[in-house]
């Protein structure tokens, strides 16, 4: 570490222990110490910033800002300031840019990966359960990837799977080894004890992503019978050792009213969730049912009620398909993440199980300048239209050309699917949710 690192890493452990002693009156004064640090790298956002976590004392942000301050260990808090808006968002995304100019590929943010394939539960609709049941990646796979994902500026992973702590004892062994990364997982909870929750305690990288389908007749009628009851038992163990987590939830044609009650938003402050990530159903693999799909109503639906939540609720909202335009429209292949599956196959999202790499085969680099990848980069954003950002869902005819294009094969080797069957599976949503995007666009961006 530079000397220059280690001061800002000992300013930022100042800054924590500044605003811990009187958060509301000494906000002000982070943010000050944030224009200093951060330089031009947040100017676009911190007037409204500023504005909204500081002057305005009624703000949901400000509220956030406070829950965070005060529900989080002082040792955790350090830490995801440190890993992640420095490492991962500042140091990371130079050596990204360089990394982008001299390799004319995509580098990403934050790389998706699978430890195991295995999981304890089997959720209706979703493709892990036939995915295969016995594909690891090794611990030597896994910190191979990280450590050139870093050599890349990516100090940003994410656990998906299976479920990801049916690995714990190793995750936890990443965590140490890469103590400047921060790591999330997501995971249905169920294993999340006090063991691991003092593991967690310890290490201070890693953050949980907790899946619900709502309460618990929604979640347990997707995730099985007492499910609900145990990732619900797991959020107060959380709390309880002022540990940083979140949710994850899929909303669906059967569940989207459940999932953005305000009762529901209400129940995940109280249990103590920082942010919620929403994501929308894909009708991924031989088990898709495509009844879940919402309709163009439902999912305007949703479009509102997440930004209008986001004005008032004291958690950050995030939704995975409507908040394109946020982030320039598809943000896989890549552009801000990859994801590799337990085979060691790279592919280009973690909705989509098409690849022409495997990561024992390849570098991280090689795969990100693949065709398959390259075929993301040329042809990002997908649609002008960023309320239609995904080359498979809204767009099917991207990636029936670029799968066939680059000869990328199926990766589920349970029940491998071709690309013209997982189209057409999707082309009559695409057509069906156009005419709604382009209104909802037209009003958000008007001539």
């Amino acid at each position: 570490m530079s000397i220059a690192d280690k001061a800002k890493e000992l300013g930022i452990s100042a800054a924590v222990r500044f605003l811990e002693k009187d958060p509301e009156k000494n906000l002000g004064k982070l943010m000050d110490w944030v224009d200093r640090f951060a330089g031009n790298t947040f100017s676009s956002q911190r007037y409204y910033f500023r504005r909204a976590m500081v002057e305005d004392k009624d703000s949901n942000w400000r509220d956030l800002t406070l829950r965070v301050v005060r529900g989080i260990d002082r040792g955790c808090l350090t830490t995801l300031f440190k890993n992640f808006f420095m490492n991962a968002s500042l140091v990371g995304g130079k050596r990204q840019e360089a990394a982008r100019a001299e390799y004319g590929c995509n580098v990403p943010w934050a790389i998706l990966l699978d430890p195991t394939s295995a999981c304890n539960l089997h959720c209706t609709g979703c493709w892990a359960a036939e995915y295969g049941h016995k594909m690891n990646l090794t611990f030597e796979e896994i910190d191979s990837i990280i450590e050139q994902g870093k050599e890349l500026g990516v100090f940003f992973y994410i656990y998906t799977g299976g479920e990801p702590l049916v690995r714990k004892k190793d995750l936890i062994r990443l965590c140490e080894k890469h103590s400047e990364c921060i790591f999330l997982s997501f995971t249905n909870g169920t294993l999340i004890d006090e063991d691991f929750a003092n593991d967690m305690l310890r290490v201070k990288n890693f953050i949980p992503a907790i899946s619900l389908e709502g309460f618990e007749e929604a979640t347990d009628a997707r995730r099985g019978e007492g499910v609900y009851k145990r990732a619900t038992d797991a959020m107060r163990l959380l709390k309880e050792k002022r540990l940083p987590f979140g949710i994850s939830a899929c909303y669906t044609s059967q569940n989207m009213e459940s999932i953005t009650s305000e009762e529901f938003y209400d129940s995940l402050i109280e249990a103590g969730a920082f942010f919620i990530w929403y994501f929308h159903y894909m009708p991924v693999g031989k088990d898709a049912v495509k009844e879940l799909l919402p309709t163009p109503q439902q999912r305007e639906y949703i479009y509102h009620k997440i930004r209008e939540y986001r004005t008032r609720k004291a958690i950050f909202g995030m939704d995975f398909q409507n908040d394109g335009e946020f982030v320039g429209g598809c943000i896989a292949g890549g552009r801000r993440y990859l994801h590799i599956n337990a085979n060691g196959d790279m592919e280009p999202c973690v909705f989509i199980h098409y690849s022409d790499s495997n990561i024992r085969e390849k570098t991280l680099l090689e795969g990100l300048r693949s065709p398959l990848f390259m075929a993301y980069h040329d042809g990002q954003p997908f649609n002008n239209n960023h309320l239609r950002p995904c080359p498979m869902l809204e767009n099917p005819e991207k990636l029936r050309a670029m799968v066939k294009d680059t000869k990328a094969a199926s990766t589920d080797l349970e029940a491998p699917e071709e690309v013209d069957t997982l189209c057409d599976r999707c082309s009559g949503y695409a057509e069906n949710w156009k005419g709604k995007a382009q209104e909802l666009w037209d009003e958000s961006h008007p001539a």
